[in-house]
């Protein structure tokens, strides 16, 4: 059977998602625990990577074993031999049919800002933080160029991996309360770094420093050197794929309601 869990985590002390000889991944130490649970060797597959620092509000995975177990056993018996900063929130049994990354019809994320003349203490590292005050209209201005499907290789790391620049970038909203933003980004699929480089362009805008309108010629530039320098990771927290209902997958996890 196909087993699908959806995964949370605190992103600060691991080297990203994807397995790496360090051992020092989400991937490896969920990996190690399914493999002490199930006392059998378990490969996992991702609907998103995420790089270091970045943190997992629901990462869904999936993997196929002949181990039947009730859904609360996987639960339970992962997160028995997980490190506390990684948590399995729920797991549905399914068939081959479902795949967490073909299947997805759109990936969301969400960008934490702190806007404060001094620097954070208590959310160190689970936000991004600016100094200066920020211009809400000239952001969502400057959001709006980005919305629909473009190429976006001015957005896009040099170690990108993608197929293809061009995706469909369906919303970015807005909220703020008291000093933190919180930025929604919605699309079919991302590129790497694609939101930092979005956020560090975003942030220079709100600053003053460039026009709304200097976005839009970001994004036909098509080249990575016009735009603004990569931001932070810290506040980079990835909320998970949607499905079609037909496949039962929740759509958010409790760690939701943590955020601003």
């Amino acid at each position: 059977m196909r087993v699908v869990l959806g995964v949370t985590y605190n992103g600060q002390g691991y080297q990203g998602w994807q397995s790496q000889s360090s051992g020092q991944t989400i991937q490896d130490k969920l990996e190690t625990a399914l493999g002490k649970f199930t006392a059998q060797r378990v490969s996992t597959l991702c609907a998103g990577r995420t790089d270091a620092g970045v943190h997992g509000l629901m990462q869904v995975v999936h993997f196929d074993t002949d181990i039947d177990r009730d859904t609360y056993s996987w639960i339970r018996g992962t997160n028995a031999n997980l490190p506390k900063d990684i948590s399995v929130q729920w797991a549905v049994k399914t068939t081959s049919e479902f795949h967490c990354r073909a299947s997805a019809i759109s990936r969301r994320y969400a960008y934490v800002l702190l806007e404060s003349p001094i620097r954070p203490s208590v959310e160190t590292g689970r936000v991004g933080w600016t100094f200066n005050t920020l211009d809400e209209a000239a952001m969502r201005n400057a959001a709006d160029y980005l919305i629909g499907e473009h190429d976006f290789s001015s957005f896009r790391a040099a170690q990108c991996q993608a197929l293809s620049p061009v995706k469909n970038l369906m919303r970015i909203d807005f909220h703020k309360r008291g000093a933190y933003w919180r930025i929604e980004f919605e699309a079919n699929a991302f590129l790497h770094h694609m939101i930092r480089n979005i956020m560090g362009c975003l942030v220079q805008i709100g600053q003053g420093k460039k026009s709304p309108e200097w976005m839009e010629e970001v994004l036909a530039a098509r080249s990575r050197k016009v735009a603004a320098p990569t931001f932070s990771p810290d506040g980079l927290y990835f909320l998970g794929p949607r499905y079609d209902p037909q496949w039962g997958m929740p759509e958010r996890t409790p760690a939701y309601d943590a955020l601003p």
